[in-house]
């Protein structure tokens, strides 16, 4: 299997493949920076954050957003295999959801073969799979959904990724969504909120010249408060240059309920690493704070598999379980080819939505570039599409 555009170790990606461009923006003046004052966007200023809220992934959705993999000179030899896996996981979430994929036109009819008459696939250009980070983040105010574009950059331009830059933009106006343009840089992924007013987020992913140059992290604090309505941020170390995400807190903890956070852990005996470290850290932050209503959080382990038992492993694999997807009836989740870590697993989540059918999807593509399905998809709330 080729070198792929690993999502766990930035650095030999950066050594390695030539589809990367370190240094090059991904977005030019009047493309996605946050100076730009094109199109339908609030602009220059963070908008105040009254009423403002971004609800929890549990929450009722309209529409799952997801992006068909659109580079050869990305994927190599295994475009068709992560195209499967995204197709796979967008069946699945049409069985109980309005799902839109965005496929550039000329793929438009190879990605509606794949996805099925379940699947709404519209002439939108992308370069990659990842819809969480190049969809805006929604929150609601006054009763709307507003679309906060955060200027994706291909994660501190570590990639050149100018249709993903676009889609923001282009997406919103589609939809008639306004627009509200960050005066940040940063990805989806990057977020976890538990729709009462927490934020979590690493500090290695947001705080960084590569995204936010010259700001410092009680800067960056109040804009994002206003930006999503936030009353708490709790910040996580993280782990700097050795993915491309530069660690994203979506495959570290995730809430399943206010108050209740699901923890990424190493495989029982595993050496310790910056991941497991980066672990013991949010461990230790989450155990002495409480949430934006005053909560002590109920902190659960999620173990990774045995990597001698996970079916396509490399180096660059995500192996963790944390990076889920919340659908509207179901929760969709990887299984990794260790039955017994795999039915754990999936055992926690179904104790933690009880009411929602698990589904757990092969993803082995994506995992082995470095994401997950949560990373493959971004949720719109609202009342769902019929």
């Amino acid at each position: 299997m080729p070198d792929l555009p690993s999502r766990r170790s930035a650095l030999r990606v950066l050594a390695g493949l030539g589809a990367l461009a370190l240094g090059a923006t991904a977005c030019g003046p009047g493309e996605g920076d946050p100076g730009s004052s094109a199109g339908t966007a609030t602009n220059g200023a963070t908008p105040t954050g009254d009423e403002r809220r971004m609800p929890a992934e549990w929450e009722s959705h309209a529409r799952t957003f997801m992006s068909w993999p659109a580079l050869t000179s990305v994927w190599e030899d295994d475009l068709p295999y992560v195209r499967e896996d995204i197709a796979r996981i967008a069946r699945a979430i049409s069985e109980y959801e309005y799902v839109v994929m965005m496929a550039r036109p000329d793929q438009l009819a190879g990605a509606q073969k794949a996805c099925g008459s379940g699947v709404e696939v519209i002439p939108l250009p992308v370069d990659d799979l990842w819809a969480r980070d190049t969809v805006p983040v929604f929150v609601e105010q006054d009763g709307k959904v507003e679309g906060v574009d955060f200027n994706f950059n291909g994660w501190g331009n570590k990639q050149t990724h100018n249709n993903d830059a676009q889609v923001g933009r282009l997406l919103l106006r589609k939809y008639g969504i306004p627009r509200i343009q960050a005066p940040l840089v940063a990805e989806g992924g990057s977020f976890e909120t538990d729709g009462e007013g927490t934020l979590l987020i690493t500090e290695s992913s947001i705080v960084n010249d590569n995204r936010n140059p010259g700001k410092s992290r009680a800067q960056i604090e109040d804009e994002l408060k206003d930006l999503l309505g936030m009353d708490k941020v709790i910040w996580l170390k993280g782990v700097r240059g050795e993915d491309i995400t530069d660690a994203h807190v979506d495959s570290l903890v995730r809430f399943t309920a206010p108050g209740v956070i699901l923890l990424d852990r190493a495989f029982p005996g595993m050496p310790a690493d910056s991941w497991s470290r980066s672990s013991d850290q949010a461990m230790a932050v989450l155990s002495e704070t409480t949430d934006a209503q005053g909560r002590e959080f109920e902190i659960i382990d999620l173990p990774q598999p045995d990597p001698d038992l996970v079916t396509g492993y490399t180096d660059d694999f995500l192996s963790t379980y944390a990076n889920f997807y919340v659908g509207n009836d179901a929760v969709y989740m990887p299984k990794f080819g260790d039955k017994k870590a795999d039915d754990r697993a999936r055992g926690i989540l179904q104790e933690q939505f009880p009411k929602r059918e698990i589904v757990q999807l092969s993803i082995d593509t994506i995992a082995t570039g470095g994401g997950g399905i949560h990373c493959a998809t971004h949720d719109e709330p609202g009342k769902p599409v019929e």
